[in-house]
């Protein structure tokens, strides 16, 4: 995606890019990332989850503006509560 963010910036149109994926979204550099905590698949969120997926994107949208380097990546300070992905399980 980070690809296609590059090529719509390239045609004057912003964009924001959500990831969960940091190493990979630092080597593509989209032009504007916000870095989720969460597991792959689920960067917006647990499904159902409204509240947190809301928050999320009101906060990456709300922020987009304030992004001035190209290829920048902000962490959100979201925590996902079952950390057991985080060990492979």
């Amino acid at each position: 995606m980070g690809l296609i963010a590059r090529a719509v910036e390239e045609a004057g149109i912003p964009t924001v890019s959500l990831s969960s994926a940091y190493d990979l979204t630092a080597l593509v550099k989209p032009p504007r990332t916000f870095f989720v905590n969460y597991p792959l698949g689920h960067t917006s969120g647990k499904p159902f989850d409204r509240q947190n997926q809301t928050a999320i994107l009101k906060e990456a949208l709300g922020k987009a503006g304030e992004i001035t380097e190209p290829g920048a990546i902000v962490a959100l300070p979201y925590v996902w509560d079952d950390l057991t992905w985080l060990a492979g399980a």
